[in-house]
């Protein structure tokens, strides 16, 4: 696949190194040439000095045959507008943005941009991490309703079934790694002390979890 990267910094040249390692074509674009010293060493794919929002620069990039576009600059005027002409212009299929401005960012969703935004979910995740010290957040969804958690199964709940942690509307135990193996348990599933639980659960609920958890 081809993917088209605006922005060199710390994310994107992160991204772009990950996605060269895997074996896409990747061009990256950043007005400041020395930004591609942060990409990777094995990075195979192409750099291109210029503005992201500049048609010329994007078809430079090779945008007209791209498979996805992200914008991840520092500003979230430059990010928007180049989104835009991604999804709208050049009608690349998947499109991602970073925007600061959490109000701005719901915007854009609306208008069908996938938006990263990392002022709202770092918001969301630290104060989860404050307030419910015993479970660690892998991901929050929408304005942060929702939570996946991580657990590591204690001696409380060891050979309890997975249905026990199941409530319908609140919470649902969504997979289980047992030795290194990811699987999506049955109701019936009997937990094993150290077995890693990825629970899905109302964010209203997280108080509830830790009850049943028998955490602190």
């Amino acid at each position: 696949m081809r993917f088209v990267i605006v922005g060199c910094g710390r994310v994107g040249a992160r991204l772009g190194s990950q996605l060269s390692l895997a074996g896409h074509q990747v061009a990256v674009i950043d007005k400041n040439p020395e930004a591609f010293l942060r990409l990777s060493p094995t990075f195979k794919g192409e750099t291109i000095e210029g503005v992201g929002f500049d048609r010329d620069v994007l078809i430079r990039a090779g945008i007209e045959r791209a498979d996805g576009f992200a914008s991840v600059t520092n500003g979230d005027n430059t990010n928007i507008v180049s989104a835009r002409i991604a999804r709208y212009v050049f009608r690349v299929p998947m499109v991602v943005t970073r925007i600061y401005d959490p109000r701005r960012a719901e915007i854009y969703r609306r208008l069908g941009i996938p938006t990263i935004s990392p002022t709202d979910w770092g918001a969301t995740a630290i104060a989860e991490m404050l307030l419910h010290p015993g479970l660690t957040t892998r991901l929050t969804m929408g304005h942060g309703e929702v939570t996946l958690v991580e657990y590591a199964v204690s001696e409380y709940l060891n050979g309890h079934r997975v249905d026990e942690l199941n409530i319908p509307g609140e919470m649902v135990v969504a997979g289980l790694v047992r030795e290194s193996r990811a699987t999506l348990p049955t109701p019936g599933t009997r937990l094993q002390l150290g077995d890693m639980l990825y629970i899905s659960v109302q964010t209203a609920s997280l108080g509830r979890l830790e009850e049943m958890l028998r955490l602190p």
